[in-house]
């Protein structure tokens, strides 16, 4: 929960606290010990989640645009718009 929501001080604080209070939750030792392992390595561990969920591609340009029909046979669906979207894709650092 704190890595997912990449917790402030603060915000890891009032969730500590909370988590002492639970019952059946954590002693306020283990509460200490959790906080200064966040605080020592906060960074690492959430640039470690975001490399987790990266794709191996990632996009390198794209391109769109919105067409609207003006010929079919229905009437009805005249000028309905259409989104063409062009996206493309590389190795990351390529």
């Amino acid at each position: 929960s704190i890595a997912s929501a990449d917790m402030d001080l603060n915000q890891l604080e009032a969730f500590l606290t909370a988590q002492t209070k639970k019952q059946g939750g954590i002693t306020s030792d283990q509460a200490a010990v959790i906080a200064k392992f966040w605080k020592n390595h906060r960074t690492s561990i959430h640039e470690s989640l975001i490399n987790q969920s990266r794709w191996d591609n990632v996009l390198k340009n794209m391109n769109w645009r919105v067409d609207l029909k003006s010929q079919l046979r229905h009437i009805d669906q005249i000028n309905t718009p259409v989104a063409i979207v062009e996206m493309e894709v590389g190795k990351n650092g390529q």
